[in-house]
């Protein structure tokens, strides 16, 4: 019946042909009908073909083509609306229009955008839509971003989460208990390696590529600071972090998957959690929603287009983009609508929990901007020199520590290289008197050179803390301290790397220089620090002083880090060594405008 009430329905109700009587004549019908069905669909399919070639022939090849530009995540979801939104959309200026959309990673657009990075003045979309504000944020801070339009609105949601195996969460619930920053942060602290650390391994994303990795360092710093840490304490975590930090969630998943004596925790958006199982299979990685909330992926639209008509095309699909249907798609594709609520895809199935999680606010420009420069400063390579002290007095009783000083300034440089990735170029030098021939009071220990590199089958971390543990005091030896860091001084100025924090760090009781053969004075030494000092091309010194009770020594070593733009610190025991470390590292955070200070 279906054909012969599709013909009456074309022929206005009219039935042009006749019930026949008799087996003969319905027989001829039953041919009839279909071949009615079958003229009407050709009448159909030529009416549509009809309103589609019209529609063309009036565009012509004369159409608005509209480049909008997506973060890869979102962009599939962006694509199946725009093709709803062009079927329908009126002609601009007579013009039928037309939507390219195309994927590129948020932070190569900011690059680009900025002028910085190797994809600078690139970019020419008409739309742009990030995965979240705070490469908004971080572009409004720049010269050339500065002027970038405010975004009209917002058409996704995806917190940002912790991220697990599923097969290990009873043990990471065990070691971690309940998700969060702080946890998190204890975990990763380079100042806490016997803490959470030997038991979780912690995988962030890099944040100067990812904003769910600056998300969480954003969020992390925040309970942190209300918890009233120092700033060491952020400096051990980003220390930490700077190191494991992998390019991409997919790298990140993958390394998640590999065996380890320790448990795995990453960061990831909510989305890419139910992308990757999405791939792979149902629930294989769970998220995490930390206790004390979270920031999440907003997916800002930025309108970018110069000319009006294009800004007006590209508005128009802005407001399309937080549409009814376009939140049913966005749904689809594992993501949250603006107001938190997500579709049948954020399921405990797929390993996310539907409810809505807490919320942390997006921090401002200012702190965006302060946490990417301590990220880059923290990633930036080392170069050092530390000068040990092996002078007469370091044969003397260490205080609030077994043994004599020179056992405790070896302990503490050991346990200092502990903290320095294995890129960092570090040596060391030998001090006292007339150590290599008369009138030179120093000798070369371990050459400069990459710490994690190996010299005769051995690392240079090894080969160093070897050396440090068998070295011992020269009973009868001065402290010629002042020609050895003059020689230092001199050394490291002529091999300067630009790319690299260059200082000299100083091991010593505090005793100051004595040199009975001469030699150059307390103040010939500042004067060259002061006169040879250069802010473009700074090498700062870093003094540690176990034991110092001698004021005008200390006065001395205070003197010489603050013509360096350095610091002098006097731990009274052996406590206080990781600390003092880590304090002298978080110096790449104002480098090379530090003022010399003093740590007691």
């Amino acid at each position: 019946m279906g054909g012969r009430h599709r013909t009456d329905e074309l022929e206005g109700g009219y039935n042009p042909y006749q019930e026949p009587s008799g087996r003969r004549r319905a027989g001829r019908g039953k041919v009839l009908v279909p071949l009615a069905g079958a003229v009407a669909l050709a009448v159909l399919l030529g009416v549509a073909a009809y309103v589609i070639m019209s529609r063309d022939a009036a565009c012509g090849d004369d159409k608005l083509t509209m480049r909008v530009i997506t973060s890869p995540d979102i962009q599939p979801a962006i694509n199946k609306i725009a093709t709803g939104f062009t079927k329908n959309a009126k002609p601009v200026n007579g013009k039928c229009l037309a939507i390219n959309v195309e994927a590129s990673d948020s932070a190569g657009v900011t690059n680009s955008i900025a002028g910085s990075g190797a994809t600078a003045g690139k970019f020419d979309a008409d739309l742009w839509v990030p995965d979240s504000s705070l490469w908004v944020a971080k572009l409004r801070s720049t010269p050339k971003g500065s002027g970038i339009s405010a975004p009209v609105g917002s058409i996704a949601r995806s917190p940002v989460v912790l991220a697990a195996p599923k097969p290990v969460i009873e043990k990471l619930q065990s070691a971690f208990g309940e998700p969060s920053w702080s946890g998190l942060m204890s975990a990763a602290n380079a100042a806490t390696p016997d803490g959470l650390g030997r038991k979780i391994r912690v995988l962030p994303l890099d944040p100067t590529l990812n904003a769910a990795g600056l998300s969480a360092l954003l969020a992390g710093a925040g309970i942190l600071k209300a918890t009233g840490a120092g700033d060491e304490q952020l400096v051990g975590v980003l220390r930490q972090l700077s190191e494991n930090a992998v390019n991409s969630p997919a790298n990140m998943f993958a390394t998640m998957a590999k065996q380890s004596s320790r448990v795995p925790i990453g960061i990831a958006s909510e989305q890419g959690i139910w992308a990757f199982n999405s791939k792979s299979k149902p629930g294989e990685v769970v998220a995490l929603y930390p206790a004390e909330g979270t920031i999440s992926l907003d997916y800002p639209v930025i309108v970018t287009a110069k000319d009006q008509a294009t800004r007006d095309a590209a508005k128009s699909f802005a407001t399309a983009l937080t549409g009814a249907e376009a939140k049913k798609t966005i749904r689809e594709f594992g993501f949250r609508t603006p107001d938190g609520k997500g579709g049948s895809a954020i399921s405990q199935a797929n390993g996310l929990n539907p409810a809505t999680p807490r919320t942390i606010k997006i921090p401002d420009a200012a702190s965006v901007t302060k946490m990417s420069q301590a990220w880059s400063r923290l990633k930036l390579g080392g170069r050092l020199l530390a000068l040990v002290d092996i002078s007469g007095t370091m044969a003397l009783p260490a205080v609030g520590a077994p043994g004599d000083r020179m056992r405790l300034i070896a302990q503490t440089a050991i346990e200092g290289l502990k903290l320095f990735p294995d890129k960092n170029k570090i040596g060391t030098w030998i001090f006292s008197t007339n150590l290599n021939g008369k009138g030179v009071d120093y000798r070369q220990d371990v050459s400069i050179g990459p710490i994690g590199a190996k010299i005769n089958g051995v690392t240079r971390r090894d080969v160093i803390s070897a050396h440090l543990a068998q070295i011992k005091a020269k009973r009868t030896g001065d402290t010629g301290l002042n020609d050895t860091l003059a020689a230092a001084y001199d050394k490291m100025k002529a091999e300067y790397e630009a790319d690299k924090i260059n200082t000299i760090l100083i091991f010593t009781d505090g005793v100051g220089n004595d040199d009975p053969d001469g030699g150059i004075s307390n103040s010939e030494i500042l004067k060259k620090l002061r006169d040879e000092f250069d802010e473009t091309q700074p090498v700062s010194v870093i003094i540690i002083a176990l034991g110092a009770n001698d004021a005008a020594g200390r006065r001395q070593m205070l003197a010489i880090a603050k013509a360096t733009q350095g610091q002098a610190f006097f731990p009274n025991n052996a406590l206080e060594i990781r600390k003092v470390f880590l304090e002298g590292i978080s110096r790449r955070l104002c480098a090379p405008n530090c003022n010399g200070t003093q740590s007691q």
